[in-house]
């Protein structure tokens, strides 16, 4: 076994120091590519849902070039999940939302396993990123999801209007969101119009 290690390691101090760099640059280069790949993925074949932000704690603020979001989906009742064990301490959950009349998408329930849908319905994934119960990990009567779509890059000096119109709830969010659940903001509405539409790439 340790002549097997040896000569591993004098094969890897063989191998010319650009290859070695050349191989992590084309790994890194890949990894970009997927991660883009997997956005457009999202934006182009999900569905559209329209969510309604809601006022963020002035602490909370535009930090950089980003505007924080918090939704009307992002604070449930757990419903049927309260009191029952969380898999883990960030547990993913899938709440099934359905629109309004006025179009806007809210939650109608929240399952820790993915459910049936009918359209116009849909499933988006969260997570919950705490529990209740000591010493074992159990939900909440009231869950606080994350779905990745908490944070909005902006053009440098754009974001104080954005906040304002989010305080005063003018300012909704266009998510796409894939069968799987997963999702990824397609575009801002301020007052009804587009402000902000992220390219497909």
């Amino acid at each position: 076994m340790m002549e097997l290690v040896a000569s591993v390691i004098r094969l890897w101090q063989r191998i010319p120091k650009a290859v070695l760099f050349g191989v992590a640059v084309l790994v890194q280069c890949v990894l970009l590519v997927l991660m883009v790949a997997d956005r457009m993925q999202i934006l182009r074949e999900g569905r559209e849902v329209t969510l309604q932000t809601q006022p963020v704690d002035p602490r909370d603020l535009l930090r950089g070039d980003y505007v924080v979001l918090r939704y009307d989906i992002s604070q449930l009742p757990a419903g049927a999940l309260a009191g029952k064990p969380a898999a883990e301490r960030n547990s993913v959950v899938f709440v099934k939302l359905a629109p309004n009349a006025n179009g806007l998408y809210e939650a109608v329930s929240v399952h820790a396993e993915p459910v049936a849908v009918t359209a116009p319905e849909v499933l988006i994934r969260g997570r919950v990123p705490y529990s209740c119960g000591s010493p074992g990990r159990t939900f909440c009567d009231k869950l606080t999801i994350k779905y990745g779509l908490e944070s909005y890059f902006v053009p440098e000096g754009e974001g104080k209007k954005l906040e304002q119109a989010r305080n005063q709830q003018k300012l909704r969010v266009v998510a796409a969101v894939l069968p799987s659940g997963r999702a990824a903001i397609k575009r801002l509405l301020l007052d009804g119009e587009p402000v902000y539409e992220e390219p497909l790439y």
